[in-house]
Formats: C-alpha cells, sequence, structure tokens
C-alpha cells in the first residue's frame, strides 16, 4: 500500500504532557493542517482570529474542571507541533465553537456506525463499524494514536491531529464511535463538557459500565450519538445512546444488530424534542434502513464484507451512505473521510482512507503487538 493511501501510526506514552508532545511532534505537518482547516470553517463563519481565540481560552475551565490532565495534553501538543494551546482547544472542541458560537442551522455532515453483535456474524465476533462524514481536508489530517497509559486500560484511537479521540477500542474490549445528533436543546449552557473529551473518557473506562456512567454524568453542550459496545472472553454487549445536552435515550440491538445514521429512532426522545437536523440530512432516514436491510439479508452469516459493502452504498449518489464529495456549508467539501472497522475482543482495527475513491484498501492497525 502506498504511504499516501493509509493514516499515520503513532505511539504515545508517558505523562499526560509528554503524550501530548510525542503526538504533536510526530504528526506536527497534520496537527497544523487540522489548525488551518478550522480557523479557515470558523473565519468563513465571521469569526475573527482574536475572537476564535477567546473563545478557545473561554472553554479552558470547561476542560481543566474535567479534567487537567486533558487540559495538559493540549499543552503538549501544542509544544511538539509549535502551535498556540488556544489551536488545540479549538480543534479539540471544533464542534462546539462552529456550531455553537452562531447557533445558526447549516447543513452538516453525518457518519453512519453499526454494531452487529457475535450471534449474527460469520464468526462469533463482535463488528462495530463507522462511515466518518466530515470535510474532505480530514483525509490528510486524520492520525490513529495508540495510548500506552500507566493506569487503565490502553487505546488505539482514530482521530483528527491535534484531538485527543474520536472512536476507537480499548485493552478491555471496548469500543466507541459517534454520530452526529441535532435539537432544539442543543447548546443552552456554557457550563458543559465538550464532545471530543466525553468520548476520550468513555474509551478510557475499565469496562462498559463504568463507560455508561461517564456518559450518564457528563453534561453537554449539544446532542450526540454514541454507539458503545465490550467484547471480553466470549461474551459481548452493546448499547446506542441518543444524547441530548442533558438526557440520554438508549437503544439496544434488536435481532443482534444496532445501526445508526443522524436522527433520533428513540419514541420516547422524538416526543420529548425536536430533530433539527432532518431539515439538513433527511438522507439519514434511507441510509438508516439501507444499512440495516442489507446487513439483515445475512443476518448469522456477517462478515467484515457484508458490513464494508453495506457502508459503500451509493444509492442517491453523492448522498448515500457513502458520501462523495459535494458542495458543503461555508466554502467546504464534505466526504466520507474514512471507513472504520472494529474488533474489540481482537483489539484491531482496519481504516479505509477516501473510501469513495477507485482503489478503497483497509490498513491494519493493531493494540496489541503481534
Amino acid at each position: 500500500m502506498e504511504q499516501a493511501e493509509i493514516f499515520p501510526f503513532i505511539e504515545v506514552y508517558g505523562t499526560p504532557f509528554i503524550r501530548g508532545q510525542q503526538h504533536g511532534e510526530a504528526a506536527k505537518e497534520r496537527v497544523q493542517g487540522s489548525i488551518a482547516l478550522y480557523r479557515s470553517q470558523l473565519s468563513n463563519r465571521g469569526i475573527t482570529l482574536p475572537q476564535q481565540k477567546q473563545l478557545a481560552q473561554k472553554l479552558i475551565p470547561n476542560i481543566q474542571d474535567y479534567d487537567p490532565d486533558y487540559l495538559e495534553e493540549m499543552r503538549g501538543i501544542a509544544e511538539g507541533a509549535g502551535a498556540e494551546l488556544e489551536d488545540i482547544i479549538t480543534v479539540n472542541c471544533r464542534t462546539e465553537m462552529m456550531f455553537g458560537h452562531s447557533q445558526i442551522s447549516e447543513a452538516t455532515d453525518g457518519c453512519t456506525g453499526l454494531i452487529v453483535m457475535p450471534e449474527a456474524s460469520a464468526n462469533n465476533t463482535l463488528l462495530h463499524a463507522h462511515n466518518w462524514d466530515w470535510r474532505e481536508e480530514c483525509i490528510d489530517t486524520g492520525i490513529v494514536i495508540k495510548i500506552k497509559r500507566n493506569h487503565g486500560p490502553d487505546l488505539l484511537t482514530f482521530t483528527e491531529a491535534g484531538a485527543l479521540a474520536r472512536h476507537g477500542i480499548n485493552s478491555a474490549g471496548l469500543s466507541l464511535s459517534g454520530n452526529f445528533l441535532s435539537s432544539n436543546l442543543d447548546y443552552q449552557s456554557s457550563a458543559r463538557v465538550p464532545l471530543v473529551l466525553l468520548r476520550r473518557k468513555m474509551l478510557e473506562a475499565a469496562n462498559i459500565c463504568a463507560a455508561l456512567k461517564t456518559a450518564w454524568t457528563t453534561p453537554r453542550f449539544c446532542s450526540n450519538n454514541l454507539m458503545l459496545s465490550q467484547a471480553q472472553a466470549g461474551h459481548s454487549e452493546a448499547i446506542n445512546l441518543e444524547c441530548a445536552p442533558d438526557e440520554i435515550f438508549w437503544l439496544q440491538p434488536e435481532n443482534d444488530m444496532l445501526v445508526h445514521a443522524n436522527h433520533w429512532l428513540c419514541p420516547v426522545a422524538r416526543t420529548k424534542m425536536r430533530d433539527t437536523g432532518l431539515s439538513m440530512t433527511p438522507d439519514s432516514l434511507y441510509r438508516q434502513r439501507r444499512v440495516l436491510q442489507a446487513l439483515q439479508k445475512s443476518q448469522g452469516q456477517i462478515t467484515w464484507d457484508h458490513v464494508k459493502t453495506a457502508l459503500a452504498d451509493d444509492f442517491a449518489k453523492p448522498d448515500g451512505v457513502l458520501r462523495f464529495p459535494k458542495t458543503g456549508s461555508y466554502n467546504s467539501i464534505s466526504a466520507t473521510v474514512a471507513t472504520t472497522l472494529m474488533e474489540p475482543a481482537n483489539g484491531v482495527m482496519y481504516i479505509a482512507r477516501k473510501p469513495y475513491g477507485e482503489k478503497v484498501q483497509f490498513q491494519e492497525y493493531r493494540l496489541h503487538s503481534s
């Protein structure tokens, strides 16, 4: 595989600051790419560079109060990449800064996630997969980081360079991915925790119970969907969390499968809040159905090939499960940046960069040394 076709693999260890410094140094060019992307995205929204810095500074107490180690890790990334702390905060809090500052509805990108329980798979292994639909530039800013920790499980996460986490697995057999959700309750309070930090904290959990407790006890700026699973010693569980800022609605596997796109599914949630995302991403409705239908056809015999086919569905191109590059809001181009396949029981991830390209190849990343 050509080097241009994979996401760089970085291994970090030590104190939070040292881990961040290693991250920043190893991915300096990509971190700078992440910074440039979100500076541009915010500038296109009329937020000047001084205003961007002020917004980032306002989030420092939120980060410090939630986990001071995360702020130290961000300081380390900034040091290693030759950037300012505010730049790294912007990368980590880009959702809150881009969409929470003006609260103006705009076209957003989606993501489609799925979990197949062992009983539905061909090799009796839990399969957790995700299409990340976002800015096309992230094709060249994504990285995979292995985080060796002194206390708690080690992590393997796919993320944007400069960010603490996006989705991934840990050495306790936990896996996590996230999808965009939107409601009329978003961005009503400033005393909240950015989504990236919540995802990182959940990935650090020793088991699925601890991860769930983290979700329930963390107030959020905005809505988000989290797909969580654990596979360990021949036993598996999976739960989907539709998270509003102050409340969580859960879904469990039906017929040993979970699929989630970008609209609220829980009937209780749909009676308690207004889904503000469907007007911008109505394709979520058929993406949800088409992926579930594709998997149901192979119930009990589902393999990664079936999952890849489902996530490569191009019905209604470019607005399919697989998003081909298209013009988005504020001079952006949206696309499926990557397709990620996770086997938490085996500590392995397979990731395809630019999955809408002509030659789609999956690179293997392992949490444990071979």
